[in-house]
């Protein structure tokens, strides 16, 4: 393919690293279950594009995401695929489990407010990190690296606008409990580019720098590109999307899909930033979910490259 045209833009990254979350949180959301060996495809598929990290599923309990519940199967499915392969865990439970199948990456899922904690996890915001630290302790006592998911960065369907030193404070507390990473979730999608400045700027002045932080946008007004350009601008290479755009929050009814990650790769590649991503390869994977999901991708790479509506 000859385009997009390659035009560098100043004070960008040579490489940004995009964390796939197509099968765990695209698909967590889906009212039909989705066989496992389809989802194991879909990870292949996703590994054979080119895509290094693929976050493959939850240890959560069957009765909240049932999506998930073939966790065990879907490990067993994977365990040749050349990519990192972190998975969510809710408890020590759910960590005991990932760790006895060989996960060495897992995820823990805090909430800036506490409307979402008490939807999401049924506790405060302190109660919810209290649950956390055991889990992160172990994770890393066991050499797992471990990535901490913040919700409601920057608003919040039952709160409104989110305090930015109310998102710095958790982000704080989770890197000081252990956490290799946090991901900033726009979970409504309604944040703009001057937020994302303002927040990244007052967490780099926190003692949270851009290279512990990932960045994770949903599309609800449209908004999720220009956020993640401002968030590169500003120093960040990590960037958490979805194949076909697909996903939402089962806790959240006004979030909308992830940014897709064909979106991100056409714009990664007209802007000369390696990814190590083929996005035909990709956009044919996201067509190929598509048919089994019986519904096109909202992605409007993949339409405009599939030529048709899927």
């Amino acid at each position: 393919m000859t385009l997009p045209m390659t035009v560098p833009a100043p004070g960008l990254p040579t490489r940004v690293r995009i964390h796939e979350v197509g099968p765990r949180d695209g698909l967590q959301n889906e009212k039909e279950l989705v066989p496992a060996a389809i989802k194991a495809e879909f990870i292949h598929r996703l590994a054979e594009a080119g895509l290094t990290t693929i976050e493959a599923t939850s240890f959560v309990h069957p009765t909240w995401v049932p999506q998930l519940a073939d966790a065990e199967e879907l490990m067993a499915l994977i365990d040749d695929v050349d990519a990192r392969l972190p998975v969510l865990v809710p408890n020590e439970r759910g960590l005991d489990r990932a760790l006895a199948l060989g996960a060495r990456e897992i995820a823990v899922f805090a909430s800036a407010t506490e409307s979402f904690a008490k939807a999401n996890l049924n506790r405060t915001v302190d109660g919810a990190l209290e649950m956390f630290e055991p889990v992160v302790a172990k994770a890393k006592d066991a050499g797992a690296a471990v990535r901490g998911y913040l919700s409601m960065c920057f608003g919040d369907p039952w709160e409104g606008p989110v305090p930015i030193s109310q998102t710095v404070s958790v982000s704080r507390r989770l890197m000081d409990m252990g956490c290799d990473e946090i991901s900033l979730g726009d979970t409504i999608g309604v944040a703009t580019p001057g937020h994302v400045r303002e927040l990244l700027d007052t967490l780099n002045e926190a003692g949270v720098p851009d290279d512990r932080l990932a960045v994770h946008f949903h599309d609800t007004y449209g908004q999720a590109l220009a956020n993640t350009l401002a968030a590169l601008e500003h120093g960040v290479t990590t960037v958490d999307a979805s194949a076909g755009g697909l996903g939402g929050c089962p806790y959240a009814k006004s979030a909308t899909g992830n940014l897709a990650t064909e979106d991100l790769v056409w714009m990664l590649d007209g802007l000369g930033i390696e990814t190590g991503v083929d996005i035909g390869r990709l956009t044919a994977t996201s067509v190929w979910m598509a048919r089994h999901l019986g519904r096109p991708s909202p992605s409007r790479t993949v339409r405009a490259l599939s030529q048709k509506e899927i």
